[in-house]
């Protein structure tokens, strides 16, 4: 899904999140879990043997059956889940354009773990560039202590190094448990980066959220000379542009972009991908699906 610039509107004060998955937490929450109980959505029928409550007998059921064999009515209780940020903190984040990338980070960090929070799930920050910054993120909690200083900490990081390679050391720290869990980045990491990323991230819920500033690829002329940045290495070279140079150019711009979107889609859910401006509906819209 893709998100084009329009008029900001406030942040809301929750997001919707769901998940097609059964939570195998035993401490309740807000999502369909694998835990049976007493309450809850009715889940299936099984015999006494098999789950010993003779509270929740059938009658109808076991009069059915003609062997004579009890059977009990199970419910699904709802359990928590973990949410996990994986923030991308490297040098093209600090791109200024049409919007700051870092704001726009710290505006979603913020909207999010306060969602979470809510919800009654866990919450945890992982941030890094060419390593995890432990500075600017949080473990997995449900407490409120710390947000205000980590959301604060976010909006007056200016990011300086230039790789983002400590992706895969924090992707590393989520676990083996089922979390869901969102990666916000402008993804302009290598391709051997990127696939190793999302490998690490393999049992998770994934969603991918790609920050793009309208002003990155602005439209290139197709004749002059032009100073050229790589926003990941901070490499700078003179480029004398003509027309094939620019549409080389164009054209590995578009088979990154295709690279990228079909490896997310492999892992994990579509991108979403936002422009200059998050719109907060059409965000919120794609997290409620659940796939």
């Amino acid at each position: 899904m893709t998100e084009r610039a329009a008029t900001a509107a406030p942040a809301p004060v929750d997001l919707p999140y769901r998940i097609v998955w059964r939570s195998r937490s035993v401490r309740q929450g807000a999502h369909r879990s694998t835990q049976s109980g007493a309450g809850g959505i009715f889940r299936d029928l099984a015999t006494l043997l098999e789950y010993r409550d003779p509270r929740r007998i059938d009658l109808r059921q076991s009069l059915r059956d003609p062997f004579g064999t009890l059977h009990v009515r199970r419910f699904e209780e709802k359990s928590e889940i973990g949410v996990t940020v994986l923030l991308d903190v490297s040098g093209s984040m600090a791109f200024e354009g049409s919007s700051r990338k870092m704001k726009l980070a710290a505006d979603l960090v913020q909207v999010l773990a306060t969602s979470v929070r809510r919800a009654g799930d866990t919450f945890a920050l992982y941030a890094a560039d060419e390593e995890v910054r432990d500075e600017l993120g949080s473990p997995p909690t449900r407490s409120r202590a710390g947000e205000t200083d980590m959301i604060a900490a976010l909006r007056a990081y200016v990011p300086e190094r230039k790789g983002a390679s400590g992706l895969i050391e924090a992707a590393q720290r989520v676990g083996r448990k089922r979390n869901v869990v969102l990666v916000i980045s402008d993804f302009l990491l290598p391709e051997d980066q990127l696939v190793a990323l999302f490998e690490t991230l393999s049992p998770h819920d994934v969603i991918p959220i790609r920050l793009v500033d309208s002003h990155e690829n602005a439209r290139l002329p197709s004749w002059g000379l032009m100073q050229l940045s790589d926003l990941e290495t901070g490499r700078r070279r003179l480029v004398a542009m003509r027309p094939s140079l620019k549409a080389e150019w164009q054209r590995r711009i578009e088979a990154r972009r295709s690279f990228f979107r079909a490896l997310a889609s492999r892992y994990g859910r579509e991108p979403f991908e936002i422009t200059d401006t998050i719109r907060w509906d059409l965000l919120g819209a794609h997290l409620a699906t659940g796939a």
